[in-house]
């Protein structure tokens, strides 16, 4: 099989597995605040990630070699993960996809202060078009905007601005550094909040909580494949294949079907989206922080996978 072939179709499998993850929180979410969703998915995530971890030898201790950038993204990670959880809970899946695929657009922008990249017009311009996207998916004035899209929206900007520190400071950081940092920071903050609104959860609910970790896991590592497989160009545009993986479950299981102005929308951002990846792609000045991203929006909830596919191709 063609390499390409055999990571593009990779790189659906995880985001099909990353979309069963989103089902399964969303179910949770109609009867438990986010706040234990993240604790619990935290919690049982800690054992697979030391598998990711425990790869990690690269000599040093778990102090940051940059304190202020790491608790920068620590913090952006928390809230992106709790802000996801939430949309996630109380808004159609379609329209919490179609807000987050505003990513790449954030992180295009974002590039420009902390890694100095150079922004050219042809993409000015299709980061205005992205985000002219999302207003469309949002109708400010003619619909009533709920507290769920200002959680999605928050998400897509503290997921983009702590995948850009990770392309800042991932190449002198340790892998376990980025990684525990969120996840024990996750941890603790909602744990202290956990008494607030805990609510005793029956083994079928913890059982599906131990499957959000497993399938976060899995798509994780068939997301590593696909971008030791092929190339990124490739790889990276599948991650909008999430769209029809919402629009199925939310047609099966909770009755949505997405409306005019968010398949318009989601078209609008996701041609922008790929506009700016193929265009980085062929550009040998660019940084591509798009692209070096590769991976879906930091939660700290489980480890994330772009420190591991530059240790994967460094074995090779």
């Amino acid at each position: 099989m063609n390499p390409n072939l055999k990571a593009a179709l990779m790189a659906l499998t995880a985001f099909g597995l990353f979309a069963s993850h989103d089902v399964i929180i969303k179910i949770l979410g109609g009867g438990y605040s986010p706040v234990q969703i993240v604790f619990f998915s935290v919690l049982f995530s800690f054992p697979l990630a030391m598998l990711y971890l425990l790869r990690d030898a690269t000599p040093g201790t778990l102090i940051p070699v940059y304190p202020w950038w790491m608790a920068a993204r620590t913090v952006a990670a928390v809230i992106t993960g709790f802000c996801a959880f939430y949309a996630f809970s109380v808004l159609p899946l379609a329209q919490v996809y179609a807000i987050l695929f505003a990513s790449p657009l954030l992180i295009t922008v974002l590039a420009i202060p902390i890694l100095g990249e150079q922004v050219k017009l042809r993409r000015w311009i299709a980061v205005a078009v992205g985000l002219t996207g999302v207003l469309v998916v949002l109708r400010p004035g003619q619909a009533e905007l709920e507290l769920g899209h200002l959680a999605a929206l928050v998400s897509a900007i503290c997921g983009s601005f702590a995948s850009i520190i990770v392309r800042k400071i991932g190449r002198e950081e340790r892998t376990v550094v980025i990684m525990l940092y969120p996840m024990m920071a996750n941890f603790i903050v909602m744990a202290a909040l956990l008494p607030l609104v805990y609510q005793p959860m029956p083994l079928a609910d913890l059982g599906k909580l131990g499957i959000i970790a497993i399938l976060a896991w899995t798509a994780g590592r068939f997301l590593i494949a696909a971008y030791n497989n092929g190339e990124a160009v490739i790889v990276a545009p599948m991650q909008y294949s999430q769209i029809l993986w919402a629009t199925m479950y939310g047609l099966l299981f909770f009755d949505e079907q997405p409306d005019r102005n968010t398949i318009i929308g989601s078209a609008i951002i996701i041609a922008s989206g790929l506009f700016i990846v193929l265009r980085e792609s062929r550009s040998e000045e660019s940084e591509q922080p798009v692209l070096r991203t590769r991976s879906r929006p930091e939660t700290g909830t489980t480890p994330r996978v772009s420190p591991f596919l530059r240790k994967d191709k460094r074995r090779k």
